[in-house]
């Protein structure tokens, strides 16, 4: 059983004791803030952000979703009613109840957040009007911003310098504050003083990310297209140009590149395909482009990761053959940059973290491997202040749950009752725990005093992932092998299965399995999963046509996709 969580509070509201002891945390104390905090008060966060000109404040939740602030307070960005700063960590109570789902930060500094019931609570500096209230009287408490969001949903923010943006729900950008570039999007350089949705070219979009820079703003729609607006001085809108743009422009450069992501630093701009790749432009005096010179760029150019097969963290052999190691260790999941630095760092799916642009005073001009294991520890330790890029989430990992306690026991023939033979092989599993996890094995198992169970029906990596998702709610296996695990899912009506593999295979296609996992998904009538593969197939007609996959394409296969890429013009100049 865990061990219960005894905490008790003085009268300032500080937690002073701790009695869970087995909690490993992401090790905040790389920012010097934390170095204030006690190693009882370290254990119970969760949920933290540092911030500030130099650092020096931070807001962060504890265990029980309570939330306490710490530091300088200037412009009383701690939002505790006052202006006096703190170096004890001290209870924001009038946020009592409420969870965090993202929080954002701007330079004065001002607080940007969203409440997991999309709520928008702003604070701190507001000498522009950023926190959205309709004055420019700093708040020294935290303001619920309804104006125009009352029937919205906030699922993202992003502050700027001085201004501020909330994406909602249903796809819908609203911006205040700053305006003398047009980064509010008005088409005016008045200042803002109430949340106002951004119309323009985004009127009938729908925005996934958002991103701001010191004065500047960028939005990425749905159709993986890249809109930007404001002060353009370094280029970091990627227009060709160094104009200011008081609308949303569509950054024409990336004309058939699907954007998934987009972050910005002080006046550069970073964004990630989804075939994995990171372009760069904007500002780049420090090398935060990372393209081998400090010239700035007002177009985007390709960023190239130093690849290091040497240094891979996969266990040997391979557990992916199928998926490379060299595709995966150079593949971008992630991309990090805030507007308060010059610092640039990424993350791949192999695990490498690499930084670049403003590191410690250096200027790094092409992206450095680092021995991190993710992106957040490069700002601590290397971004100038040492701030955190986004909110930070601190996962216990040290101390066996219920969930880790199963997953251990997965495959264990010392404590299974039962075994399924697929292959020729055993998979060791617990009668118990698959008829409480699935459906399926309720009613084939029921009483059933068999030990052995004999599976044609599907291969052994893939029966086998099945069972271990049971125990794990996790799948790990490669973009073609998880097609497999797709039919299996459908046959066993097991939708969250369903969703983790298509997923997979989204995050896992690229041009030289592309048609490899059409084929996939044509034979197991997979017919969402074709439709995907197909776009794919189409954004990169020209690299996709020469690899041995589509030479080797069966017939039939080959005859329809010439025929439905020709109905949709693929083939035309």
């Amino acid at each position: 059983m865990e061990e219960e969580l005894s905490l008790s509070y003085g009268e300032s509201g500080k937690p002073v004791q701790a009695t869970l002891s087995s909690l490993k945390m992401l090790d905040v104390g790389k920012w010097p803030i934390f170095s204030l905090c006690s190693e009882e008060e370290l254990q119970l966060i969760r949920q933290a952000c540092v911030f500030g000109s130099a650092g020096n404040e931070v807001l962060y939740t504890t265990v029980n979703d309570e939330i306490f602030v710490l530091g300088t307070n200037c412009s009383g960005c701690l939002g505790l009613g006052d202006v006096q700063s703190t170096i004890e960590p001290r209870r924001l109570d009038s946020l009592s109840g409420k969870k965090i789902a993202c929080l954002s930060y701007g330079s004065g500094p001002h607080i940007v957040l969203a409440t997991t019931e999309g709520e928008v609570f702003t604070w701190g500096h507001n000498a522009y009007s950023q926190l959205g209230n309709g004055t420019t009287n700093h708040g020294l408490v935290p303001c619920h911003i309804s104006t125009n969001l009352s029937n919205k949903q906030v699922t993202e923010v992003a502050c700027g310098s001085y201004h501020s943006l909330v994406l909602t729900s249903d796809g819908e950008v609203f911006a205040w504050g700053y305006n003398n570039s047009g980064q509010v999007g008005s088409g005016s350089t008045a200042n803002q003083p109430i949340p106002r949705r951004v119309t323009g070219c985004l009127q009938n979009k729908v925005v996934v990310n958002i991103a701001c820079g010191q004065m500047c703003s960028m939005a990425v729609v749905n159709t993986g297209e890249v809109y930007v607006w404001g002060y353009n001085g370094n280029g970091q809108l990627g227009l060709g140009s160094s104009g200011n743009q008081p609308t949303p422009c569509r950054i024409a450069a990336l004309q058939g590149i699907r954007v998934q992501r987009v972050a910005c630093g002080y006046a550069h701009t970073l964004v990630l395909t989804d075939e994995g790749q990171v372009y760069a432009w904007g500002a780049n005096s420090y090398g935060q482009l990372g393209i081998g010179n400090k010239s700035n760029q007002s177009y985007p150019a390709p960023i190239f990761m130093e690849k290091d097969s040497s240094c891979c963290r996969q266990p040997s052999p391979c557990p992916t053959p199928d998926f490379p190691c060299a595709a995966r260790c150079s593949r971008i999941i992630e991309i990090a940059a805030c507007h308060s630095a010059h610092t640039s760092a990424a993350k791949t799916q192999g695990g490498h973290v690499y930084m670049w642009g403003q590191c410690r005073g250096q200027s790094v001009i092409l992206p450095h491997l680092t021995h991190f294991s993710g992106t957040d520890d490069v700002f601590a330790c290397f971004a100038t202040p040492a701030v955190s890029w986004r909110l930070l989430s601190v996962e216990p990992d040290d101390h066996l749950t219920v969930a880790e306690s199963l997953k251990r026991e997965f495959d264990n023939p010392n404590t299974a009752d039962l075994k399924f033979l697929v292959d020729g092989k055993y998979i060791y599993a617990h009668k118990v725990l698959l008829k409480i996890r699935c459906e399926h094995f309720r009613s084939s198992l029921g009483d059933n005093e068999d030990d052995i169970v004999e599976m044609s029906e599907f291969s052994y990596p893939v029966y086998r992932a099945f069972l271990e998702y049971l125990y794990t709610d996790s799948i790990s296996l490669s973009p073609e092998e998880a097609v497999g695990l797709l039919d299996l899912a459908t046959f066993y009506r097991e939708n969250r299965l369903k969703k983790l593999c298509q997923q997979t295979i989204k995050q896992g296609i690229c041009e030289e399995n592309a048609i490899a996992l059409l084929s996939a998904a044509v034979k197991y009538d997979a017919q969402d999963l074709e439709e995907f593969c197909f776009r794919f197939c189409i954004n990169h007609l020209t690299v996709v046509t020469q690899t041995s996959g589509f030479a080797e394409m069966d017939h039939d296969l080959l005859k329809n996709f010439i025929s439905k890429a020709s109905r949709v013009g693929a083939f035309k100049n």
